[in-house]
């Protein structure tokens, strides 16, 4: 359960541009990639290029898969326009490259995923990547990756996946039993689950149960890069999703849990850069924009950073924070140098009251929450939290107005939010600015001038 939670859509961040520029090159510094296994750079220097087509002409293989099967460690595989209907396991480091993702289309009617990059079964897999796809109608997964690290997917097409979920039973029939809270969504678009060191980039992900999924079942997922992706109407669940969960029930293959028997593995130290996510989790129990959330006791969500991201016209808040239990951790995340507009109110223990923009949530204290540089507007709740710890809030453009509130503090911890721009210089509760709520919110001093970066573009029309 996530607890809450078009390329049309990129020139609105322009409005964050000089920011990105800063951060990208500290956002990629997590994702390097190194040669460190089967058989290292050795086995470049004899790697080969296997061709795919329809028909297997011209010495090519007629699936993916054959080719696949046929090749050795880190050869590529070149598969022309066609449509392939196939589940595409990949078991070692191969690069699959579709002609471009307009006409390469790995169409999974009837099967449960478009690629499932198994590192379930196949233990070290490491430095595999798909591009060039358009990915549709798997029962689950459009694209699925476990146990494996150096994993490359993008500018791909992932569209119309998760067929088998019954959204009014909110089950997923016949969904492996490793992942452990994901029969309401069918495991969404794409679904990372123990993967580490690993880029998710320039991928148009809709029409699935929900988006992009981070989650910890399996092993530990962390120093992930998840990138220009556009995510946008996918109906039941969140844009993109940090959830640890509980561990699967068997296959404990690669890490060890947190503290304590059965615990989650956790997320840690995963990007969130420079996304677009609009018009998700519209449906059902709906879902966020983009969401950071612990499930059970002992989830945790360490240092992660959502950053340069445009995220509007969501079911839920445009970025959520969650922990709903004493004995979680989710600390030390920043949310920072985003846009934010339109999105809808949180829910169930998390509520708000109205749209909101950024719902900070925690029964276990949500320490090192960094809230900064966010340009929010057109929300009931610009900066909404509840926590009994103190929160961070500085630097941010704040466009609340009349009875809506730039911070509402709904819980009993303290929320330092000063240098703020309020809407006006006079500050919160003047004439034309922005308000806040709730007890123990520092305001003063305000910024008395919208909050620029090195010269960054305002939001249109103000």
């Amino acid at each position: 359960m996530r607890f809450a939670c078009a390329t049309t859509y990129f020139k609105e961040r322009n409005i964050v541009q000089p920011l990105r520029k800063l951060l990208v090159a500290a956002a990629f510094t997590a994702t390097l990639v190194i040669l460190p296994a089967f058989g290292g750079a050795s086995s470049l220097l004899f790697a080969n290029t296997l061709c795919v087509n329809p028909g297997g002409t011209g010495g090519c293989y007629s699936s993916i898969s054959a080719a696949v099967a046929a090749a050795s460690a880190y050869d590529t595989i070149s598969v022309q326009a066609g449509t392939y209907s196939e589940d595409v396991i990949v078991n070692k480091p191969v690069s699959i490259v579709g002609v471009n993702r307009a006409s390469a289309i790995v169409d999974a009617s009837g099967q449960a995923n478009g690629f499932n990059i198994d590192g379930l079964d196949n233990p070290g897999l490491a430095n595999v990547t798909i591009t060039g796809f358009t990915i549709q109608n798997a029962n689950f997964e459009g694209v699925v990756i476990t146990n494996a690290t150096f994993v490359n997917v993008w500018g791909n097409s992932v569209v119309g996946n998760d067929k088998s979920l019954d959204v009014a039973g909110g089950t997923c029939p016949g969904l492996p039993s490793w992942e452990t809270s994901e029969g309401e969504d069918c495991g969404e678009g794409i679904h990372l689950s123990g993967v580490d060191h690993s880029t998710i980039t320039s991928n148009n992900v809709e029409q699935n149960s929900g988006g992009i999924l981070l989650s910890d079942e399996l092993a530990a997922t962390h120093d992930n890069l998840i990138s220009y992706n556009s995510v946008y109407d996918n109906p039941y669940d969140c844009g993109i999703t940090l959830a640890s969960h509980p561990p699967a029930p068997t296959r404990r293959l690669t890490a060890s849990p947190v503290p304590g028997a059965g615990n989650p593995f956790g997320l840690s130290h995963n990007t969130i850069f420079a996304n677009v996510s609009v018009h998700n989790g519209t449906a059902g129990p709906g879902g966020a924009g983009m969401g950071v959330f612990d499930s059970v006791p002992g989830a945790s969500n360490v240092g992660n950073v959502l950053v340069g991201n445009v995220s509007h016209d969501n079911g839920h808040p445009g970025i959520a924070m969650h922990s709903h239990t004493p004995g979680q951790t989710l600390t030390d995340n920043i949310i920072a140098g985003n846009l934010l507009y339109n999105n809808g109110a949180d829910g169930g223990d998390a509520a708000t009251p109205g749209p909101t923009g950024i719902n900070v949530y925690g029964v276990s204290p949500a320490d090192g929450t960094i809230v900064s540089q966010n340009f929010i507007k057109d929300e009931q709740v610009d900066v909404g939290v509840n926590t009994p710890t103190e929160v961070l809030v500085n630097l941010n453009n704040l466009y609340a107005t009349g009875l809506n509130y730039g911070v509402d503090n709904l819980g009993t911890g303290n929320v330092n939010a000063t240098e703020n721009w309020w809407g006006c210089p006079g500050g919160p509760g003047s004439n034309g600015c922005s308000i806040y709520n709730g007890p123990n919110v520092l305001v003063a001093p305000w910024l008395t001038t919208l909050f620029t970066h090195l010269g960054a573009s305002v939001l249109p029309g103000q």
